[in-house]
């Protein structure tokens, strides 16, 4: 599996576009576009929407990769085990839940 970053510019050059043309899509500058390419900038989550309508992607696939990374690059920054994503999805779960109980409850 490709990071975000390499799944872009795999993305883009399948297309056939320069940096500056896939930018457009988007408002988004030749140089950001590198620097997106290259590590050094997020691409904007505002932007996901439009990307995934442009890449003709599911939109919540997209947005999950995009999300997975940064926990990736997070857990990596503290340098915690694999097993770290195992706990955050049972937190996910117990939080979801949660959520759903208390939103039941009627006064």
């Amino acid at each position: 599996m490709a990071t975000f970053k390499e799944f872009l510019r795999t993305e883009r050059t399948k297309r056939g576009l320069n940096q500056s043309e896939f930018g457009q899509v988007f408002g988004i500058i030749m140089t950001d576009i590198s620097k997106i390419e290259n590590g050094k900038k997020k691409f904007p989550y505002a932007s996901l929407e439009t990307l995934a309508d442009f890449l003709e992607m599911d939109y919540l696939e997209l947005k999950n990769f995009y999300v997975a990374e940064m926990l990736v690059e997070e857990a990596h920054k503290y340098e915690c085990t694999d097993a770290v994503f195992a706990v955050a999805e049972n937190q996910s779960k117990y939080v979801r839940n949660k959520n759903v109980k208390q939103g039941k409850i009627k006064f």
